[in-house]
């Protein structure tokens, strides 16, 4: 089997390839990565080593629709399709280049799947486009799509491209939307990354408003394994939701972290959870998240694996082990996008 990732250097997407090239022998993984500033090569040193022919970078954009063909031209059986710009307050800062990459770089390879047959798309969303819940309840496929900021507006639409794909010309699309994820290679802008490197550095720990909006957690793994099962066996035309069954205030998740940290370093959880400073809250900042995978669950077998306690122990002890990869990173135009985030507030 031939695969192709989109934005296999980010985040989920470096996880995704590793986790496949790992456990599928059988798979080759071709990796096309514009490598805008969330994605790293870094985050998969060594797999041309280790893994020998059976994988291939390319370093292109999603909205470059001859190299998309090209690709799709070469005989590849699915795609699976990471690559977004995917950071909020990024998309509230500037919208159009949100717009130009979510939707029209997905346009373009749904185009493209559709002239060379391409026989499965899983298309990598969030649950971000449901918008915001009350108290109770939770997510699930069935509900309207309701984003609220730039970013989930551009995920809704470019889901929304993949259904008319699907039913209009009978292209086999699959639409994942997962719940927050955190582990291994997450950009350092991203909450638990950030709380976590900025303890370390013994910098403030920004967090917005009262830090009581609620997010439904998963370990990247679990999702990761979620979407092969998708490949594998998710019916084209289909949305399946993917959550971590970990509801959590961002504050009380944060204090979580810091305590972890703490334990593992030998030291007083109080000197990390002194750094905790709250900021002005982000515009049309989603109160809470959860997600319904029942649907998943039942047909597909799929549930998550690992819990928070023994995610969060795994989260530091990378971070901890991968000084050098988060240090280079949290330099130059991240830092000066930091400072124009958070400075001030």
């Amino acid at each position: 089997m031939k695969l192709l990732v989109t934005g296999g250097c980010g985040f989920i997407g470096a996880n995704f390839v590793r986790l496949v090239l790992e456990e599928r022998p059988e798979v080759s993984v071709v990796n096309l990565d514009k490598l805008t500033y969330a994605g790293n090569l870094a985050n998969l040193a060594g797999v041309d080593e280790t893994y020998g022919g059976r994988y291939r970078f390319i370093r292109g954009d999603v909205c470059d629709e001859p190299v998309v063909d090209g690709l799709l031209a070469q005989g590849i059986d699915a795609v699976v399709h990471f690559a977004a710009e995917s950071h909020v307050d990024r998309s509230i800062e500037a919208a159009g280049v949100f717009i130009d990459t979510n939707v029209g770089g997905t346009r373009v390879l749904l185009d493209a799947a559709q002239r060379r047959g391409t026989p499965r798309f899983v298309m990598v969303s969030t649950d971000e486009v449901y918008g915001s819940l009350g108290p109770e309840g939770a997510f699930r496929e069935d509900m309207p799509l309701k984003p609220n900021s730039p970013y989930s507006a551009s995920k809704a639409a470019a889901d929304l491209l993949c259904r008319a794909y699907c039913v209009t010309n009978g292209l086999p699309v699959v639409v994942t939307r997962c719940s927050n994820n955190y582990g291994p290679y997450q950009f350092p802008e991203k909450l638990l990354p950030l709380m976590l490197t900025n303890a370390l550095e013994g910098a403030p720990l920004p967090v917005y408003g009262d830090g009581r909006n609620v997010r439904d957690w998963i370990y990247v793994e679990d999702h990761c394994r979620g979407l092969l099962r998708v490949l594998d066996k998710g019916r084209p035309g289909e949305v399946y939701n993917l959550g971590g069954a970990c509801e959590r205030e961002n504050i009380e998740l944060v204090g979580g972290l810091l305590r972890e940290l703490a334990r593992q370093k030998g030291q007083d959880a109080e000197d990390y959870l002194s750094l905790i400073s709250f900021v002005t809250d982000r515009p049309g900042h989603d109160r809470r998240y959860a997600m319904d995978f029942t649907k998943i669950e039942q047909e597909l077998g799929w549930s998550p694996q690992v819990d928070l306690a023994e995610g969060l122990r795994r989260l530091v002890a990378w971070y901890l082990d991968h000084e050098t990869w988060w240090r280079e990173i949290k330099s130059g135009a991240y830092r000066d996008y930091y400072r124009s985030m958070y400075e001030g507030r």
